[in-house]
């Protein structure tokens, strides 16, 4: 098992809320996981990582898998220009690598925002830490144990 698999799967276990982590074969986009857990794309929370262009700090936005990030309502929402984070940086903030980003388990605090087209389902998928690993979680839970605060960030 990756470190990085098993550092979600702590996060997870220490919030003593049940949870299923599942293996997902290629998972890298949320059309591929959907079809690999059986679920609506928008089932699939996307962890997106942007880099502040004035703080240099990396911004989580976590998104329903068929919802793209809107650059100028992300800006907004984070309250300061955002630029592409490139994959070192990724890494190095989260600890994950592109295509694995986890909403939880970061190796650093990282500011986050939470698609609120997400709580119109029961559940949602996540990525385990890898590009083939996905956990469940109810969309609450995934708001209370990730920070993540709601708003409006998507096309």
């Amino acid at each position: 098992m990756s470190k990085s698999l098993k550092r979600v799967r702590a996060a997870l276990e220490a919030t003593g809320e049940p949870h299923e982590i599942r293996e997902a074969g290629e998972a890298r986009t949320a059309e591929l996981a959907a079809q690999a857990v059986g679920c609506e794309v928008d089932q699939i929370a996307k962890s997106i990582i942007f880099r502040g262009e004035t703080s240099g700090q990396v911004t989580l936005f976590i998104t329903a898998g068929g919802n793209r990030v809107c650059h100028e309502k992300a800006s907004a929402v984070a309250g300061e220009p955002l630029g592409k984070a490139d994959a070192a940086l990724i890494r190095a903030e989260t600890g994950f690598a592109i295509g694995g980003v986890a909403p939880l388990g970061h190796l650093s605090p990282v500011r986050a925002f939470l698609d609120p087209r997400l709580f119109d389902f029961d559940e949602v998928w996540a990525a385990a830490g890898t590009p083939r690993h996905v956990f469940r979680i109810a969309p609450t839970d995934l708001e209370r144990i990730s920070g993540a605060a709601r708003a409006d960030f998507t096309e």
